[in-house]
């Protein structure tokens, strides 16, 4: 399964930005464990601080299912949200946080309407139980 994982802004700072919220491994060594522990599944990944490039991506179609970190697009971008109403593929949003435990914005995802799943809070941990629910 050719799985697409996207990230939107600040999320290549993992590893480095506020680690008591988002943890101290990158998210290059995390993919690289990902990609070790499923082995059957052809993980891309994808990261932009720009919102236009994230949608730019999902268009691309070159993959069979999509993870999707918005970032602070979650709370915001319904350009996101419509881009993935119109990807007929699996589609689970992963928060590395728990969005309801954060400031009041937060606790908001105009993103998550238009996925098939929600997983927030597991930490890093939520990238692999997104694998294991698309595979």
């Amino acid at each position: 399964m050719k799985i697409l994982i996207i990230n939107g802004p600040n999320l290549n700072l993992l590893g480095t930005r506020e680690p008591e919220i988002y943890g101290s491994v990158s998210m290059e060594d995390y993919l690289n464990e990902l990609k070790n522990e499923f082995p059957s599944a052809e993980i891309t990944y994808y990261q932009s601080n720009i919102e236009g490039e994230l949608i730019n991506r999902l268009q691309e179609d070159d993959f069979e299912a999509v993870i999707i970190n918005p970032g602070a697009f979650t709370h915001y971008s319904y350009a996101i949200s419509d881009c993935l109403k119109n990807i007929n593929k699996p589609k689970v949003e992963v928060h590395i946080s728990n969005i309801y435990k954060r400031e009041e914005f937060r606790k908001k995802s105009v993103t998550a309407e238009s996925c098939d799943a929600v997983i927030s809070g597991f930490g890093m941990k939520g990238y692999k139980l997104a694998i294991k629910s698309l595979i």
